[in-house]
């Protein structure tokens, strides 16, 4: 059966639902019984508030990626770091972070699931290469040349290039949990078991987190400053 396209509102009305059928504090504390039924984001011993503890560079900032937003959720984090560079501070001194959360968690996962699950029509995600609805995730390994600024040239901004430079990349495990049964609803699949394989096919690296707007407050109390990247 073919998808049907999530919006905010059915979304934010699936995220109701959760709250009304698992109860609020399970959004508030996702330690529980129903959150590890679903997932092992958080049997994890890389605990979210020890992962935030890595932030100790000179300059400090967190990038809020809600949506796609052609190559500015990554392009902008490669800035920082290059401009602070120019102005005396080297990249491995400074400290960035990315939250991807809403619809912007697809680029925390691998290319299978943006093929399978048509990541590119499902959140409206287009490949920078072809402007057409993307079937692979076109910022993590991307080929030399696939990305060029004019005036500046190939710029490295794929996930495993800004990983490389020190960005720290997360994911928001409430936009996991709900967009992951909008996909099974979508496709007459349990909930549970797309959820289960979303997160296994999660990028290297990429810590998983409580929710988006949970780890934009524990960057900034971390010293980071906040920048909205779509």
């Amino acid at each position: 059966m073919e998808q049907k396209q999530p919006t905010r509102r059915h979304f934010i009305g699936a995220l109701a639902a959760s709250a009304a059928t698992i109860g609020m504090t399970t959004i508030a504390t996702p330690v529980t019984a129903h959150a590890k039924a679903i997932s092992n984001s958080f049997t994890d011993p890389n605990d979210p508030d020890e992962w935030f503890k890595k932030i100790k560079g000179k300059h400090r900032v967190v990038f809020d990626v809600t949506e796609p937003n052609d190559v500015f959720p990554f392009a902008w984090p490669r800035i920082f770091l290059v401009t602070n560079e120019k102005t005396g501070t080297p990249a491995k001194d400074n400290s960035v972070v990315v939250v991807l959360r809403h619809s912007a968690i697809g680029y925390a996962m691998d290319d299978s699931m943006w093929e399978k699950y048509k990541f590119g029509e499902f959140f409206k995600a287009e490949d920078p290469a072809t402007k057409a609805p993307a079937t692979r995730n076109p910022f993590w390994k991307p080929k030399p040349g696939d990305f060029k600024v004019p005036g500046i040239g190939n710029v490295a901004i794929g996930i495993n290039e800004l990983q490389e430079s020190g960005v720290m990349f997360c994911a928001c495990d409430m936009a996991l949990t709900v967009y992951s049964a909008i996909a099974a609803q979508g496709m007459q699949k349990d909930p549970a078991e797309v959820k289960k394989e979303w997160v296994a096919a999660l990028l290297p690296g990429i810590q998983v987190v409580p929710s988006g707007v949970w780890a934009l407050g524990r960057a900034q109390e971390h010293g980071c400053g906040y920048v909205f990247a779509g």
